[in-house]
């Protein structure tokens, strides 16, 4: 059975409606799942799971939350390298220039991308959390 972490930082709650979509997809799918806020995670976690999806929703300029989002994964970024990833996160400006960016420093770090990211505009509706939740499966497999 395959260990799912899903990680998050969520400062309005649309992030964690999302965070707790692709958790049950990954459950429904099979996977022993743990969710944690940013805080409670870090890079001396990642060898403890197959798959991690991390959810950030885009702050500032659209950047990673800074004061306990990217610290945490900054300090998961040197065990990436071959680990299977998905990405997720809200926005409520800009057009998804952060994801872009995370997604092509994932790539750097040789990650394996699980499925396509998932981003909301303002609160998830139905169809962002079933792309959630289609992220949680693939990150099951």
């Amino acid at each position: 059975m395959n260990k799912v972490a899903v990680v998050y930082w969520s400062g309005t709650g649309n992030t964690e409606m999302m965070a707790n979509a692709v958790g049950k997809g990954a459950k429904d799918s099979g996977a022993e799942v743990e969710l944690f806020k940013a805080a409670e995670f870090n890079g001396d976690m990642v060898d403890d799971f197959n798959a991690i999806a991390f959810g950030c929703p885009a702050m500032g300029a659209e950047e990673l939350e800074e004061n306990e989002f990217e610290p945490m994964f900054e300090s998961c970024e040197p065990k990436l390298g071959g680990k299977t990833v998905g990405l997720f996160g809200s926005y409520g400006w800009g057009g998804g220039i952060w994801m872009e960016r995370w997604i092509n420093n994932c790539r750097g770090l040789s990650a394996r991308i699980a499925a396509d990211s998932v981003i909301s505009c303002g609160a998830p509706d139905g169809e962002v959390l079933d792309q959630c939740s289609i992220l949680g499966r693939a990150l099951a497999q």
